[in-house]
């Protein structure tokens, strides 16, 4: 999962997720549970009868021989690592014997139903609610927006995960699926169908598909409706990309070729490491109206990703964020989809344990996302630099003295949920310290990608790796040093000295002006709520330049950003716009100075602030010229 962060919300507004962690059942009978047999399980879902964006779902198992069943809805599904409980959006759930008659349940929590007389049992229906409409619902919980569902007459974006559960003990059984749609929609998936037929007059398809057991319900999404689909071929990848612009101000081709060359890149970048055949690209853009949603990120799967943004951005932030965002998610073809623990394997979408290994899975992952871009001259080193430089500033914001592995196996609870955003940002520089680290013990002939290649042999998608082992066994594909780095900065709570491993590579921190957003200065915010519901800046917007240049003072009201009224209620979705702004679009800007309007109305341009930056160091070794080159270039 890739969560565009609104620093905004996560210090002011944001909620705090409370669970408690279950340990209780233990990795073996998780395996053993989902050894029974009850044959295929079909399930329907009608997009041709929707009533108030719900959806009738059908689901017919073949006869239980076991006198009571549980059906479930997924409380957390892969990839993310916060509750969704899609059980809550459930209506008029029933359940009929062969005859037709209505049988007895009990709902047990937000997401089960038992159903006794099992034996009897012929199928179960229900309705589906679209969480996106209830997103912005003032105190409801609601699943990270890519992982949601869209239900509405011209787009359904199916994540099946909301639509279908599955029978307690029977995740290993085949899913046969039937959707029902008009025959003008379009549609796309990376999930095998497996048959097609026409109503008499043409005017409604039923299209089937075929998932080899749950899990591969959860993990292909399916997109229907009117949306725009585009195939181009990266070697021996067919790369599906489907865009759905509701106002229709954007169009696939808009993105194509930044798809096209950054995965392109990234193929290059991996290597031999094994890709699939096919992979879909899902890009949702949001009207950010009180119907639509607003976590702003993605969401990987095996073969396909997620992506819902803001439609109201402007293409060259688009285009930025989607490198940024889809290369990360395509990366987790390395990690966890092919490298990963026991927990993730055989995951619990009920009573999920949590590996320690998040610095890996998304660490990793995230640190991949941005070397690839220098490695593959898609970004210049003084680009790359600041990259690193923004994530040492915003890795400050979170406790840097929580273990990372504490934090990762703990991580729906507080105060470890809080601080997850930073698997983004010091997770990344995990990555990084263990990279130079690798080439330094190695003369520059290993990094943490050849790493990843030699655990992905070892272990691979079918194979998962014991958690309470994997650090012995890099240390003893590796180096010794690599221990103590894990003992220190991983498992134990002593910050990273960054200028350390800098000095490997013959780089220094440097004071002077560093590239910043437009509403942080060095990850500190320059705005900040007030209790009569206004946001005004605070005294450090004099010390961000675009603000400074435009006439803005500490205690201004921010009224009106590009049309649209700042308040309380919109701010989530507006500062998380302004947070991803980059140079170049106009954009318009109401501030309130006592009685005064302010009118700021301009092309944006980098903006900068005081703080430290990264530069080479003059007349460094050539030893550590040849390590950073290796880093770099290698």
């Amino acid at each position: 999962m890739k969560s565009i962060i609104t620093f905004f919300t996560a210090l002011l507004i944001g909620s705090t997720l409370l669970a408690q962690k279950n340990t209780d059942l233990p990795k073996t009978s998780k395996t053993l549970a989902i050894e029974s047999n009850i044959g295929t399980i079909e399930a329907s879902i009608d997009l041709t009868k929707i009533v108030d964006d719900k959806a009738p779902v059908t689901i017919i198992p073949e006869r239980f021989k076991q006198d009571t069943v549980i059906y479930r809805m997924p409380k957390v599904i892969p990839g993310t690592y916060a509750i969704s409980d899609f059980g809550n959006f459930i209506d008029d759930f029933k359940a009929y014997d062969k005859k037709g008659r209505e049988m007895d349940f009990t709902k047990k929590d937000e997401n089960s139903w038992m159903i006794p007389n099992a034996t009897k049992l012929r199928k179960i229906t229900y309705l589906v609610n679209d969480t996106f409409d209830v997103e912005n619902t003032k105190g409801i919980a609601t699943p990270f927006s890519p992982s949601g569902t869209n239900i509405e007459g011209n787009n359904c974006l199916l994540n099946l995960h909301g639509f279908i559960g599955y029978f307690e003990g029977f995740q290993n059984n085949q899913y046969q699926l039937e959707i029902v749609s008009e025959s003008k929609f379009n549609r796309a998936s990376a999930l095998q169908q497996v048959g097609e037929e026409f109503s008499k007059d043409s005017l409604t398809a039923i299209r089937n598909y075929y998932a080899a057991r749950y899990f591969d319900i959860t993990d292909n999404p399916i997109m229907y409706g009117d949306f725009e689909t585009e195939e181009f071929q990266v070697g021996d990848i067919k790369v599906v990309l489907s865009v759905y612009s509701p106002n229709k101000i954007y169009k696939t081709k808009d993105f194509t070729e930044t798809i096209y060359k950054m995965m392109e890149a990234q193929k290059e970048y991996l290597g031999d490491i094994n890709s699939t055949a096919r992979y879909d690209v899902f890009l949702y853009l949001s009207e950010m109206n009180e119907t639509s949603p607003s976590g702003f990120g993605a969401l990987e799967h095996h073969t396909s990703t997620v992506v819902v943004m803001p439609e109201s951005m402007p293409i060259e932030a688009l285009e930025s964020s989607m490198i940024d965002i889809v290369s990360h998610e395509f990366f987790h073809i390395v990690t966890p989809l092919t490298i990963h623990s026991e927990d993730v394997h055989y995951f619990d979408y009920y009573e999920p344990t949590f590996s320690k290994h998040l610095w890996l899975y998304e660490g990793i992952t995230e640190y991949f996302a941005t070397h690839f871009q220098i490695h593959q001259g898609l970004v210049s080193e003084k680009e790359f630099y600041t990259k690193i430089m923004s994530k040492i500033q915003n890795a400050s914001i979170y406790d840097d003295t929580m273990s990372f592995t504490e934090m990762s196996e703990n991580v729906i609870a507080s105060p470890y949920q809080e601080n997850y955003a930073n698997v983004y940002e010091k997770g990344a520089l995990i990555g990084m310290c263990l990279d130079i680290m690798l080439r330094e013990e190695s003369d520059g002939q290993r990094g943490i990608l050849s790493l990843m290649k030699e655990l992905s042999l070892k272990y691979g998608k079918n194979l998962p790796f014991e958690d309470d082992k994997l650090f012995d066994e890099i240390v003893e594909m590796t180096y010794p040093s690599l221990r103590e780095f894990f003992d220190n900065h991983v498992i134990g709570n002593t910050p990273i000295d960054y200028e350390y491993y800098f000095e490997i590579v013959g780089l220094e921190f440097s004071e002077g002006l560093v590239e910043t957003n437009y509403i942080m200065n060095n990850g500190a915010l320059i705005l900040e709520p007030n209790a009569n519901g206004t946001i005004t800046f605070t005294d450090m917007v004099l010390e961000n330049s675009f603000w400074k240049e435009q006439g803005a003072l500490p205690g201004d009201v921010i009224a009106v950003i590009n049309g649209t009224p700042v308040s309380m209620e919109s701010a989530e979705q507006i500062f998380t716009e302004v947070y991803m702004w980059e140079p170049g679009p106009e954009v318009e800007v109401k501030l309130l100075r006592g009685d005064e309007d302010i009118i700021i109305k301009t092309e944006l341009t980098q903006s900068y602030t005081k703080g430290n930056g990264l530069q080479p160091v003059k007349d460094a070794s050539a030893v550590k010229l040849e390590i950073r080159d290796s880093w770099l270039k290698g």
